[in-house]
This record gives structure tokens, sequence and C-alpha cells, in this order.
């Protein structure tokens, strides 16, 4: 086993034994999602996030890709596709930081210290600067309506239109309606 590949299990494991919940995507241990809890005295405390994590082949070398799959108001965290601008994940990253690193320093210090000169939500940022009470309050109104522990649980993936109709719901769509009356 190669020293990336060994590490990334290592850490895999360190992550899985802190209490985080951590879904594997695959097979392989490269995407994942983690269950994340929004930090104490901060707004989005009692918020509850599914994050995507992918680990490229030369981690710990190279910075984990991070993303938030359900929504958050953040002014470091772009609301449609949930990609994080986190300078430590981005730009700094070192060998030396860990998976628990990114769930227990990293994601939270982002939380309670957002940036808001350095934005990928610029509507949440102008915001923050502007009224940070009103800022405070429209985060709350997501962490309620997006990050209760029971919207992480389906939110992982909408379904693909490919995707086969269960018997139930094949039963339940009306082919008339569709298609049209049969001619005589």
């Amino acid at each position: 086993m190669s020293s990336p590949s060994k590490r990334r299990e290592m850490d895999l494991m360190k992550l899985m034994m802190s209490d985080y919940k951590v879904e594997m995507i695959n097979d392989g241990m490269q995407e994942f999602y983690v269950e994340f809890n929004g930090p104490k005295d901060s707004p989005y405390h009692g918020g509850v996030w599914k994050i995507r994590v992918e680990l490229p082949d030369a981690y710990p070398y190279k910075s984990p890709s991070i993303g938030f799959i359900n929504k958050i108001y953040h002014p470091n965290v772009d609301e449609m596709s949930g990609s994080v601008c986190l300078d430590v994940i981005n730009q700094t990253w070192s060998p030396m930081f860990d998976l628990v690193n990114v769930f227990e320093v990293f994601l939270p210090q982002l939380l309670l210290y957002p940036n808001p000169s350095d934005p990928l939500n610029g509507e949440a940022a102008a915001l923050m600067m502007r009224d940070r009470t009103a800022y405070d309050q429209r985060v709350k109104e997501y962490c309620e309506k997006y990050a209760k522990p029971e919207d992480i649980g389906a939110k992982a993936e909408d379904k693909s239109s490919d995707e086969e109709l269960s018997e139930d719901e094949y039963a339940a769509s009306d082919d008339e309606e569709i298609a049209g009356k049969a001619d005589p």
C-alpha cells in the first residue's frame, strides 16, 4: 500500500473514531459524506449539514475538496454549489493537517468568523457588513429551512431522470395524460 492511500485510510478511520457520521459514496475511500453540526455560540448552532468530501489521489499532499450538500447562508460558501472558500483548505493546506482538523477546526472557524471581504455569496457578505442582526436572522432561517437533522437524510443527490421508477411511482403515473387517448 502506498503512503498516500495508507494515510487516507488512517485519516478516514480517525474521523470515524471521532464520532462523526461518515457515509461512503463509492467503494473506494476517496468520496464520502460527513454529518457536520453548526458550532455553539454562532447563529449556525442547531444546524446539521451533510458535507461532501473528495480526497484527491495526492492526499494528504493536496487538500481535500469540501462542499455543503444542503443549503447554508454564508459569505464564503457558494449558495448554489456548496463550494467552500477557505484559505486553509484551498491555499495553505499542509500534509500536517488531517480530516479531523477540517471538521473540528477549519469548518467551525469558517462559520464562527466569516470573511465578507472574500465572498462566494455576495448577498450574504453585503448583508453581514450592512446589518449583522439581519444577517444572523437569515442564517437562522436557513438553518431552520435547510439544516434540520431530517434534511440531511434525503438531500444527498436528487434523483436523476434516467433512474427507473419504483412500482408505486409507476402505478401512480397516469400514462394516458402523457400520451393522450388511444385512437378507436
